[in-house]
């Protein structure tokens, strides 16, 4: 089974996901074991790796050190089109859909094609969202664009259902790392009453409690790194949380 098949597997049965993203740039791979093992024992159901810049040249290293010991499904989250290895499982194929930066929403994607048609990766493309989360963001930064405003659920709705409609597998809400405002519930769920699509959301959750209102709100996969990196212990109770929704 693919990858993305498990998430609409998941997705049909009303079973939530937790996905922990892992910043080759800020993780020490003389602490891998500890996360790894931290992250089999919850039951975390991916690994998503990169970061809007990888200065380190550890990716590759990063990737390795991780597939030796588990197998949970490393999906690359690429900042741009040089955050690439064959090392990963799958890679998301992101469309910055909510900026009007061209190359950021095909261009890099001409650029990084003939690599992954003749890559293992398995490749699922992603309409990626941009929130505004409080603060600016390296991703804002890098990509040159403006995120949606919190508090505009309308245009939110509006862009998923365009990168919906252009054949994009996955919608992902990000409010960017350290988000002091979280993608609300009330966006979280109008978007995904509105697509069909296996809706992803993260930035800014920082506890189990967070993580549980937006799965109930109707996030498919939710994804924890910055919190994560502070306090390794949210490990379980953000996985028991997403977890612990049930089909009604």
């Amino acid at each position: 089974m693919t990858i993305y098949q498990n998430m609409l597997n998941a997705k049909a049965n009303a079973e939530k996901r937790f996905a922990m993203l892992i910043d080759p740039d800020k993780v020490r791979l003389n602490h891998i074991d500890q996360i790894v093992q931290r992250a089999e024992l919850a039951g975390v159901d991916y690994f998503f790796v990169g970061g809007s810049l990888i200065v380190n040249n550890g990716l590759d290293d990063c990737l390795s050190e991780i597939k030796k010991r588990c197998s949970i499904p490393l999906i690359l989250f690429p900042g741009d089109s040089y955050q690439l290895s064959y090392r990963a499982d799958a890679i998301l194929f992101l469309s910055l859909i909510s900026g009007r930066n061209a190359e950021l929403l095909i261009g890099k994607h001409v650029i990084t094609a003939p690599y992954l048609k003749l890559s293992p990766l398995e490749v699922i493309s992603c309409g990626y969202l941009l929130i505004d989360g409080g603060v600016p963001t390296t991703v804002s930064y890098m990509s040159n664009t403006q995120p949606i405003p919190s508090d505009k659920d309308d245009i939110a709705i509006c862009t998923a259902l365009a990168g919906e409609m252009l054949g994009m597998k996955l919608m992902y809400l990000d409010a960017g790392s350290g988000a002091v405002i979280p993608v609300s519930e009330s966006m979280i769920e109008s978007v995904s009453q509105a697509t069909e699509v296996p809706l992803i959301v993260g930035g800014g959750i920082d506890s189990a409690e967070k993580a549980l209102r937006n799965v109930k709100a109707g996030a498919d996969i939710i994804v924890v790194g910055n919190a994560i990196e502070k306090d390794p212990g949210l490990i379980q109770d953000i996985a028991d949380a997403v977890h612990s929704v049930t089909p009604v």
